[in-house]
């Protein structure tokens, strides 16, 4: 079991079931992480900030490893007129968070509206971030859901060739 934290302390007291796995402590993109993990790369999500570009509280997207996070389709979805991926050290600065750690676990309560790419719902599980570089969590897509508060849409775009699979990987 790894290394017990603010969300995995919050995993249990919730009497949620969860597995905890140990990484590299360094900034991992979800494709490694799942290479790593032996598990298909769409069923580690990462989370990506995005923020707003007339101001207000950054939005987490959660996306499969395969995916980038379609802006126009958030955008949409949300109401917005334009959204945009900060850069690394904003993310960090935005959420307190060390990028690829970033998790929507790990900030609870803290105003950010959770979105999450709906092919989550195809599957009873689910990977993501544990709130610290290192650290994955496993856990019942529902329960994140409701944990999280998020809202499930069509978020994800599938990478094109060639591109940046890491290019907005977990800030």
């Amino acid at each position: 079991m790894a290394a017990t934290n603010n969300v995995i302390r919050l995993l249990k007291s919730r009497k949620i079931p969860f597995e905890a796995y140990e990484l590299p402590p360094q900034k991992l993109g979800a494709l490694e992480t799942a290479r790593r993990l032996g598990v298909p790369p769409e069923r580690v999500f990462k989370t990506i900030v995005v923020v707003r570009e007339q101001g207000g509280k950054p939005i987490l997207a959660v996306v499969p490893g395969t995916c980038a996070v379609d802006l126009k389709a958030l955008a949409t979805y949300l109401g917005e007129k334009k959204l945009r991926l900060p850069t690394q050290r904003e993310a960090e600065q935005l959420t307190g968070l060390q990028a690829g750690g970033i998790s929507a676990l790990a900030l609870l309560n803290r105003g950010f509206q959770v979105v999450v790419d709906e092919s989550a719902l195809h599957e009873p599980m689910f990977h993501v971030s544990g709130g610290q570089r290192g650290l994955n969590i496993r856990l019942p897509v529902q329960a994140f859901l409701a944990l999280t508060n998020a809202r499930t849409a069509a978020i994800g775009r599938p990478l094109a060739e060639g591109e940046d699979t890491e290019a907005d990987t977990d800030f």
